[in-house]
């Protein structure tokens, strides 16, 4: 028996002005069942946010990524996502939004360490 799990994740993209689109990466949520895991990392470059948008409100996107990872932890700071499992917090937090944090597409892979996987994925296409 395989040791490496299936796992899914998105990028956390930050849109300052929804009608140019364009977007910064700042974060990664990374779900694996087989080990009921979800979580998500986050690093906002805020020079190349105010590059898009010298009016972008950094509190307010800071706010919205710690909630994500909030969510991602469980507990009293995922609110009323608290009870849910792994998954559902998943998908609630990659279901498509207009706002200025949104999730990318959902990709897959295999780990044996979602956490490190996590890590990996937020070095590689987000710092």
């Amino acid at each position: 028996m395989s040791d490496r799990h299936v796992f899914e994740y998105a990028l956390l993209r930050v849109v300052p002005r929804l009608e140019r689109g364009e977007c910064v990466n700042a974060g990664v949520l990374v779900y694996c069942r087989g080990k009921s895991y979800v979580g998500a990392r986050t690093h906002l470059d805020e020079s190349r946010l105010l590059a898009l948008d010298p009016q972008v409100d950094l509190a307010g996107v800071r706010a919205a990524l710690g909630a994500v990872e909030g969510v991602c932890a469980g507990g009293d700071a995922a609110g009323q996502a608290a009870g849910d499992d792994p998954g559902r917090r998943f998908r609630w937090l990659i279901a498509p939004r207009s706002t200025i944090v949104q999730p990318g597409p959902v990709h897959t892979g295999l780990t044996a360490d979602p956490a490190a996987e996590t890590e990996r994925l937020l070095d590689l296409l987000v710092r």
